[in-house]
């Protein structure tokens, strides 16, 4: 494997990992309680993609890295290409269409809205406990996520160097937030670094091992992989599923309160959603990469491939002004159609099936269609002109 390798179930998984928070975020109280509590834990989808993150960007720069102002530049471009143009176009929509509804909800009280929009813009309200839901609200990862693209290639030096450096650096980044947390939290400045709750789910020193897992596993692909013993059975693969939802159940079976509202917020929960579920993931990935499995076929197909790389869009879109509206028309349809049922005298159907359920269903492939547009007419495109550009590169770029 190099870092040109194109894997196909891979793309197809980030499909699975978006459509898992869409289903945490529609998550109804009326859902059959297993459900509900499975439902609830499917914020679970971001560790797929952390884990996905740190993997990818391992693979595609690992080897060839260097910390240079060419180099480096060309790397933040590919970045910005892949990551900002869509954010950037739905956070301004989003706060254009806030400020025409004039809802302020977007900006939770903060009360100065060109700062807070500047904020969102460059990724840095994630950093506040405050505002890391403001404005587009899932983008919180982003800040995550941006905080590993920008140091990535210095964390690749290091391990090059040693490769102790592969859980040297993460327990360094860890410490590194427990001291900001135990600085922070008593100076109410907009919940920065205020609590360790935050700091384990909400920033990149408490998630940095799902991204640290994702780069053991590149290593493993590039350097290692042919001292991993090979199964005729999809042993990784299973195991790797098996793993992920023994993660998932732990946290939907610990008890929910008004301070843990998902198990996820339990220190048992945080373990789990942070160390045991990434091991599993990781271990599915290397399954998909070297096993042959249904599994690998299906996240291979024309349509998982398609929703994939869609799957960027869909997860910025997925909760947000354009879901708003579809659910609210979605809402609107059934309850014509149940008036026009029971009118009818057909009272069986409106009486036994969960029209959230309906509604859900119907707001998921409007946004799934929505995505793909967008996806090839702007994301697509976007995305190879500034590839192709010189945008940030010196005139002595290569």
């Amino acid at each position: 494997m190099n870092a040109k390798t194109y894997i196909p179930p891979l793309t197809g998984i980030r499909a699975i990992a978006a459509f898992m928070v869409f289903f945490h975020h529609a998550n109804q109280l009326d859902y059959p309680r297993p459900i509900f509590r499975i439902f609830n834990e499917f914020h679970t989808g971001v560790a797929i993609f952390f884990v996905l993150s740190g993997f990818l960007i391992a693979l595609r720069y690992y080897e060839n890295c260097e910390i240079s102002s060419n180099w480096y530049r060309r790397y933040i471009k590919n970045r910005i290409a892949r990551i900002y143009p869509m954010y950037f176009l739905i956070t301004v929509a989003t706060f254009a269409v806030a400020y025409w509804l004039n809802d302020n909800t977007v900006y939770n009280n903060f009360p100065y809205h060109l700062l807070l929009i500047i904020l969102n813009i460059f990724f840095i309200r994630g950093l506040f406990d405050d505002l890391k839901f403001t404005g587009l609200s899932q983008g919180w990862t982003l800040t995550v996520e941006e905080c590993f693209y920008f140091l990535a290639p210095f964390f690749f030096i290091k391990i090059k160097k040693n490769k102790n450096n592969l859980w040297k650096i993460p327990g360094v980044l860890l410490l590194t937030g427990i001291i900001l947390v135990l600085i922070f939290r008593n100076l109410s400045f907009y919940g920065f670094y205020g609590n360790f709750t935050f700091m384990f789910l909400y920033t990149f020193t408490g998630r940095c091992i799902e991204f640290f897992i994702g780069i053991a596993v590149a290593r493993i692909c590039l350097l290692h992989s042919e001292k991993i013993k090979k199964f005729a059975f999809p042993v990784y693969t299973i195991g790797g599923f098996l793993l992920a939802c023994t993660a998932i159940g732990i946290m939907a079976s610990l008890p929910l309160s008004k301070e843990y509202p998902f198990g996820q917020y339990h220190p048992i929960g945080i373990i789990s959603n942070n160390v045991i579920l990434p091991c599993g993931v990781a271990l599915l990935f290397y399954g998909l990469i070297n096993e042959h499995s249904l599994f690998k076929k299906f996240l291979s197909t024309p349509t998982m491939q398609l929703l994939g790389k869609s799957s960027y869009i869909f997860y910025l879109v997925h909760i947000g002004f354009i879901a708003h509206a579809s659910n609210s028309w979605a809402q609107g349809e059934i309850d014509k159609l149940y008036n026009w049922l029971y009118d009818k005298g057909w009272d069986w159907f409106p009486d036994n099936i969960n029209g959230n359920v309906i509604s859900t269903a119907i707001v998921f492939i409007i946004l799934n269609i929505v995505s793909i547009i967008l996806y090839k007419l702007i994301e697509h495109p976007v995305n190879e002109w500034i590839r192709r550009s010189s945008f940030l590169e010196g005139k002595n770029a290569v």
